[in-house]
């Protein structure tokens, strides 16, 4: 697997999750790119897992799973980084 294919899957399960999750996120392209790549690792390991391919297949269902980690995965990170921004202001 290239890491150029991984970069070009993680810059779109990235966008796509932040299309999908509500509100504002402040993320750049980088922090797209690493969550997208996070969340695409993550859902061809789950995908593999129950024995539907190879963590770089990305098929149908290893997307959907990278997906739904990207979405989760940009919660996690807004929530940390709500949680600094607040204790920054007192």
């Amino acid at each position: 697997m290239s890491i150029l294919y991984f970069l070009i899957m993680g810059l779109i399960v990235g966008a796509l999750a932040r299309l999908i999750k509500p509100g504002k996120q402040n993320l750049g392209i980088i922090g797209t790119i690493v969550l997208g790549v996070l969340g695409a690792v993550i859902g061809g390991l789950l995908a593999s897992l129950i024995g539907t391919g190879e963590i770089g297949d990305m098929d149908f269902l290893g997307f959907i799973f990278a997906l739904v980690a990207a979405v989760l995965l940009i919660g996690v990170v807004e929530g940390v980084l709500g949680k600094n921004k607040t204790k920054s202001r007192v």
